[in-house]
């Protein structure tokens, strides 16, 4: 079964956070655990019986709407909202959750995007809030200079942001990224023991997916380097390198060549190429 978007989904992608009309909803990923939908970026629920712990704000609006819609994941309020990293598209609006207890990595430095962090965790942090337990693994930098992994007990459920979007391309150039280290981050994250993964983007997967994402970027980057190596320019790479194995993941018509130029880049600056 192909697992292309849809040509309306891909074209939305694309486009400015503005000039997308919004659209939220919440669906159960398994038991107590939901995942909240806004546009293109995930959010998770975790309903604990003394309240909701969520992980990433995503803005003000989103977190508004969760406010209004707790009754979905079973009532109560959010008691705690984890950031798993610090770009503004996942982390901005975190005072949307005023009594919420608000913890992030150490390497955030105490503030998210102007919210002052309540509680900041290490390398490897066990919070038990009511019937759940949620273990944060920081698998280093790459994409960003941290990246809290949440994994959901007893539902096995991981959280897992920016570094695996089941059967879909990476994110246009990987843009800021470090990816070798972004490559660590997804060998971190297949270390952790979970069942279902749940994206920052996209639909829900396995742990297997995250499998399939590494191997990506490694084929990509042998093939991006080998054409370096070569003397090969970048019209020539995007020609040549087709990564065809993929060809049914979404965004690979849009984002291949972006994905070819941002690995020439980092090839390039980091000085890999010589």
């Amino acid at each position: 079964m192909k697992r292309l978007l849809t040509l309306a989904a891909a074209l939305a992608a694309a486009l400015p956070a503005a000039a997308q009309e919004v659209t939220r909803s919440i669906e159960q990923v398994a038991g107590d655990v939901y995942m909240m939908r806004n546009n293109f970026h995930n959010s998770l629920l975790i309903q604990t019986g003394d309240g909701v712990v969520r992980i990433d704000p995503i803005n003000a609006e989103a977190g508004a709407w969760v406010n209004d819609n707790l009754d979905q994941v079973g009532g109560g309020s959010v008691t705690h909202l984890i950031w798993s990293h610090s770009h503004g598209d996942h982390g901005s609006g975190g005072d949307a959750h005023p009594g919420a207890v608000k913890i992030a990595h150490q390497a955030t430095g105490g503030e998210v995007a102007g919210v002052a962090i309540d509680e900041l965790v290490g390398d490897s942090h066990t919070l038990s809030v009511g019937s759940k337990t949620i273990e944060l693994t920081n698998v280093g930098a790459g994409h960003d200079n941290h990246l809290l992994i949440a994994v959901v007990r007893p539902e096995n459920v991981a959280f897992v942001v920016d570094i695996v979007t089941p059967w879909r391309l990476p994110f246009r150039d990987f843009p800021g990224a470090d990816i070798d280290g972004y490559v660590r981050q997804i060998e971190a994250a297949q270390t952790l023991d979970f069942d279902i993964l749940a994206p920052g983007h996209g639909n829900t997967g396995t742990k297997a997916d995250l499998g399939e994402a590494r191997a990506y970027v490694v084929e990509l980057k042998a093939a991006v380097l080998d054409g370096l190596k070569a003397g090969k320019s970048l019209d020539d790479l995007k020609a040549e390198v087709t990564m065809a194995g993929y060809a049914d993941f979404g965004q690979y018509e849009a984002w291949l060549p972006l994905n070819i130029e941002g690995m020439a880049r980092f090839l390039q600056e980091s000085g890999q190429v010589n």
